[in-house]
């Protein structure tokens, strides 16, 4: 694919509707919105955060920008070529070889009739990387990078004779050995022990800033995204609410959102006294979305404007936009 800007990755207005089947009971039914018009760049080497609650459309953005699922419109561009139009199977091959996902579960990414040196080695055979005795070197190599040694003990062991944490790195190792340029990872900790979520937390920082990697890191937890993102951007039903450096969002946030979010990490500090921000209990479904702002009914600042009038994304500080009519007065409160 040919060469871009300094921006590996370009989305604008990009959604995916979903349509539910219909019966001659209902036979209009508005569409599922799972993401409704978002728009943000990644610099290449760069790693951006989405966070936010279970729905919010983050998972199918980044299966979107894996072409996982088929854009209902809007624009994607990688390294400035347009995906968002038919592709030649060479270019797609070609995609499918630079853009890789890190798997949430790694009890289930695996094939468990695959040993470990197989499963490596089958991403190198679909793509035709190498002879046999290169695909050995490589499929070492990347078990020593993510630090799984002897690599001797691991290569014909199965998935079910390694713990969590060694699985978790064979998938990372499968995703980065046709060497990406970019990576999406989905929860990528979230079903390993506390005890070994660390570990690997450090070696994906450790290997994604030695390989110059652009990746997309999906999760809940605003302390992974604190670690590991230069960027961060906050989604609502489908919708960027709030986007920036991922300092200023998590120091300053300026959205009421996002403020809910931080409010409720546990704080390891018991002199801190947290400070609650109430939302309330109505929380609108991605089939049924009220004219005005997404947010309005649960938000504690909500005034007329908010019923009537969707927020845009505005600026509110140098690379820090955010979509709410009372972002500086509920910043300021915050403050």
């Amino acid at each position: 694919m040919e060469q871009g800007n300094n921006d590996l990755i370009e989305v604008s207005d990009l959604k995916k509707w979903f349509y539910p089947k219909q019966s001659l009971i209902a036979r209009k039914k508005n569409p599922l919105r799972a993401v409704d018009g978002v728009s943000f760049s990644i610099k290449k080497g760069s790693s951006i955060g989405i966070a936010g609650e279970s729905g919010c459309g983050k998972t199918t953005t980044g299966k979107l920008l894996l072409k996982l699922h088929e854009a209902t419109d809007g624009s994607f561009k990688f390294n400035g070529v347009e995906l968002n139009e038919h592709l030649t199977r060479e270019q797609m091959r070609d995609f499918r070889r630079k853009a890789q996902l890190m798997f949430q579960n790694p009890f289930e990414a695996l094939n468990p009739r695959y040993t470990i040196y197989k499963s490596l080695e089958e991403p190198l055979i679909i793509h035709d990387l190498g002879t046999k005795e290169d695909r050995k070197s490589r499929i070492i190599e990347m078990l020593e990078q993510v630090h799984l040694k002897p690599v001797d003990s691991y290569l014909y062991k199965f998935p079910h004779q390694l713990s969590g944490g060694q699985l978790q790195r064979v998938v990372l190792a499968r995703s980065l050995i046709v060497n990406p340029l970019f990576l999406v990872a989905d929860e990528p900790v979230s079903m390993l022990d506390v005890s070994v979520r660390a570990g690997v937390l450090n070696l994906m920082r450790e290997i994604t800033e030695k390989m110059q990697l652009t990746t997309i890191y999906i999760s809940h937890d605003l302390s992974l995204i604190k670690y590991l993102c230069d960027e961060t951007v906050i989604m609502y039903l489908g919708s960027i609410v709030e986007k920036g450096p991922t300092d200023e969002i998590l120091m300053r946030p300026k959205h009421p959102y996002t403020m809910a979010l931080i409010s409720a990490v546990p704080s390891t500090d018991p002199t801190i006294e947290l400070k609650e921000l109430n939302l309330k209990d109505s929380i609108t479904s991605a089939d049924n979305i009220p004219r005005g702002c997404k947010f309005q009914d649960r938000c504690p600042y909500a005034q007329e404007i908010c019923l009537n009038l969707e927020p845009k994304l505005e600026y509110a500080g140098t690379n820090h936009t955010v979509a709410c009519h009372f972002a500086e007065e509920i910043g300021g409160m915050k403050e």
